[in-house]
C-alpha cells in the first residue's frame, strides 16, 4: 500500500475527482485564491516550529507548495 501523500495530495483534500482548490477557484477565482495560498503558506512556516509531523520538514514543504500554487505554478502538474 502506498504512503499517503500529506503534501502534494491529501485525501481529505479531496471529493470524488475535485480537488478542494480547484473547488475554491471556480467559486472565488483566481487573485482570491492566490491570496489564500499565500496565506496558507504563511501558517505553516509560522506554526512549523511548534507542529510536529511524521516527516520533519512536512510543513516547509506545504507551504512550498502553497507558494508555488500561488505563483502559477501548479506543484500537481
Amino acid at each position: 500500500m502506498d504512503k499517503p501523500d500529506n503534501v502534494n495530495s491529501p485525501g481529505h483534500y479531496k471529493l470524488t475527482d475535485i480537488e478542494c482548490i480547484d473547488a475554491m477557484r471556480a467559486v472565488f477565482g483566481d487573485e482570491a485564491v492566490e491570496t489564500y495560498c499565500r496565506l496558507n503558506a504563511f501558517k505553516y512556516i509560522w506554526r512549523s516550529p511548534r507542529k510536529p509531523t511524521q516527516d520533519d520538514f512536512e510543513n516547509e514543504k506545504k507551504a512550498i507548495w502553497y507558494l508555488r500554487f500561488a505563483t502559477g505554478d501548479d506543484p500537481r502538474a
